[in-house]
C-alpha cells in the first residue's frame, strides 16, 4: 500500500521533468511558389558565345578540340580551357563541356604529334546532312590514338574532376561532334573494344564530376559497348524530335527506344546519374509554342517526364530574341526539369537549455534528383534580417528523390550557441562556385529576409 500511495507523486515529478525539458515547439506550414529558370545545374543551356542574356540560365555549353589541349604525348596546354571556364563562371554559371577530335566542316582535332606519327584519317562527304558536310575521321582503333586518349583523360581528370566551374561533362572524343557516331559511315566508328577503353578511362579519371554518354546500350547492343551498369548518365541530342518511342522500326534509334532496349539498369540511371541533351535544331524555338509547326516535334513535357531530363542545350531561346509567349512556356517547362525542392513544413523544438531540434518535410516536385551533395546550413536571423550565426548540417540533397511522399530532414543545434537576439531560423544551399547562383526553394519565403536564404519560421522563446 505504501508503494501505491507514492505513485501520484512520481507521476507529478515525471510530468514536471517533461515540461522543463521541452520548453516549446513550433510547426510552420510553408507556402509554395515557382522556382526561377536559372536555378543551378538545371534548365536550358546556351552556347557560351551565344546571346546569353536572352533567357535565364545557370549552365553554359562549350567545347574544344583535343589538339587545343594535348600538344604532345605527355604535354598539355590548359590555357584555352581555363579561359572558357573562367568566362562562364564570371556569369555565375557552371559549364557543360565536351572535347572533340572530329567536327564536320572544321579542321581536324587530331593532335599534331599523332598526325606526324601517321595515324590514318579518312576524308569524306556526308551527303545525308543538308547541306552536305566535309568530315575528317581518324582511325579511332589505332593503338597510338587510343593510348593518347587514355593519357589525356588521366590528366584531364587529375586536373578538373570536381572543379567547381564544371557542372557536367559529355564524354566526347569519339565520332562526329564527339557524339559517338560516324553516321552513315558506321564502319569508321570506334570498335566496342576501343569504346570500352575510353569508358574505363573516364571511370578512373572522373569520380566527382558527372559524365554523360550519347547512347544507352545493354549487353545485346551490336554497335555500342554495354554501359547500362557503368557510372554514366545519358544525353539525348535529338530531344523532342527523336525522344519518345513511336513503335516504328525506323525509329528504333530514338532515345526512349534505345533506353528500353538497354534494360532496367539503363531505364533507372536517372536516379543516380544525370540526363541531359540538346533540343533538335529543326524545332529550336518553336518547341515552346502552344502548337509547334514541325510535324516531327514531340510533346516537350512528355519528353521531360519520360527521360527525367535535368538540362538541355538550346539555341532557340538564345539565337533570336524569343517572344513573351515562348518565354512564359519555357519558364514553366524548365520548372518541371530536374529537381524542384519545396519545403512543406518546418518544425522547430526548443528542447530545454541543451538543444534545439529542427525537422523539415521536403518534396521534390521535379523529375530528377540533385546530383551533387552541396553543403547546406541553417542560420539564426535577427528581427531585421541579419544573419547572426550559421550552423552546418549533414543533410544530403542527393537523397531527395522525386516523390509525392515528403523526405524528412532532421537536425539538432546547441541551444546555447543560438544568439539571444535571434528571431528566425533560415536554410540555404551553398553553391561552391564563388559568385555562383543560389539554389532557390519553391517557397514564398525564399529570400524573404535574406537573399539566398529560405526563412523557415520563428525560433521558440
Amino acid at each position: 500500500m505504501r508503494h501505491s500511495r507514492s505513485l501520484p507523486f512520481i507521476v507529478i515529478l515525471v510530468s514536471a521533468a517533461c515540461l522543463l525539458t521541452k520548453v516549446r515547439a513550433e510547426t510552420f506550414q510553408l507556402a509554395p511558389a515557382a522556382t526561377p529558370s536559372d536555378n543551378p545545374l538545371k534548365g536550358l543551356v546556351p552556347y557560351a558565345d551565344a546571346n546569353v542574356d536572352r533567357f535565364p540560365h545557370s549552365l553554359e555549353f562549350d567545347y574544344l578540340k583535343l589538339s587545343d589541349l594535348m600538344v604532345g604525348r605527355d604535354t598539355f596546354d590548359w590555357q584555352l580551357l581555363e579561359s572558357r571556364l573562367d568566362l562562364i563562371a564570371s556569369r555565375g554559371c557552371q559549364a557543360v563541356f565536351r572535347i572533340w577530335i572530329e567536327y564536320p566542316n572544321q579542321p581536324s582535332g587530331l593532335p599534331q604529334f599523332l598526325q606526324d606519327d601517321g595515324v590514318k584519317v579518312t576524308m569524306w562527304t556526308n551527303t545525308e546532312e543538308k547541306p552536305p558536310t566535309k568530315n575528317i575521321t581518324p582511325d579511332y582503333n589505332d593503338e597510338r590514338l587510343v593510348v593518347a586518349m587514355e593519357r589525356f583523360l588521366q590528366e584531364f581528370g587529375r586536373r578538373y574532376d570536381g572543379d567547381r566551374r564544371l557542372g557536367f561533362l559529355t564524354a566526347g572524343l569519339l565520332g562526329a561532334w564527339g557524339e559517338w557516331h560516324s553516321w552513315p559511315r558506321d564502319e569508321l566508328f570506334a570498335s566496342k573494344a576501343t569504346q570500352m577503353r575510353i569508358l574505363e578511362a573516364y571511370t578512373r579519371s572522373f569520380t566527382k564530376t558527372p559524365v554523360l554518354l550519347r547512347y544507352p546500350a545493354g549487353k545485346g547492343n551490336t554497335s555500342y559497348a554495354a554501359n547500362d551498369n557503368l557510372p554514366f548518365g545519358y544525353h539525348d541530342d535529338s530531344f523532342a524530335w527523336g525522344t519518345l518511342d513511336t513503335g516504328k522500326p525506323d525509329d528504333s534509334w530514338f532515345y526512349m527506344s534505345l533506353l528500353a532496349a538497354a534494360g532496367d539498369k539503363a531505364l533507372n540511371k536517372w536516379k543516380k546519374h544525370p540526363i541531359g541533351g540538346e533540343i533538335r535544331p529543326e524545332i529550336w524555338g518553336q518547341i515552346f509554342d502552344a502548337r509547334p509547326k514541325h510535324k516531327q516535334a514531340q510533346d516537350f513535357s512528355r519528353c521531360v517526364q519520360q527521360t527525367h531530363a535535368t538540362w538541355l542545350m538550346d539555341s532557340g531561346m538564345f539565337n533570336r530574341k524569343p517572344t513573351e509567349a515562348r518565354i512564359r512556356r519555357a519558364t514553366l517547362e524548365v520548372q518541371r526539369m530536374g529537381y524542384d525542392f519545396y519545403i512543406r513544413s518546418a518544425r522547430i523544438d526548443r528542447m530545454g537549455a541543451e538543444r534545439t531540434e529542427v525537422e523539415l518535410e521536403v518534396l521534390n516536385n521535379g523529375v530528377a534528383p540533385f546530383y551533387y551533395d552541396w553543403p547546406l546550413e541553417l542560420a539564426a536571423l535577427s528581427a531585421n534580417g541579419r544573419v547572426l550565426k550559421t550552423f552546418p548540417v549533414d543533410w544530403k540533397l542527393t537523397a531527395i528523390q522525386p516523390s509525392v511522399t515528403p523526405h524528412r530532414l532532421k537536425g539538432s543545434l546547441l541551444t546555447k550557441e543560438i544568439p539571444e537576439q535571434s528571431e528566425k531560423l533560415a536554410l540555404r544551399v551553398i553553391n561552391p562556385l564563388s559568385g555562383g547562383k543560389s539554389l532557390k526553394f519553391a517557397n514564398v519565403d525564399q529570400d524573404a529576409d535574406v537573399p539566398g536564404w529560405l526563412t523557415l519560421g520563428k525560433l521558440p522563446d
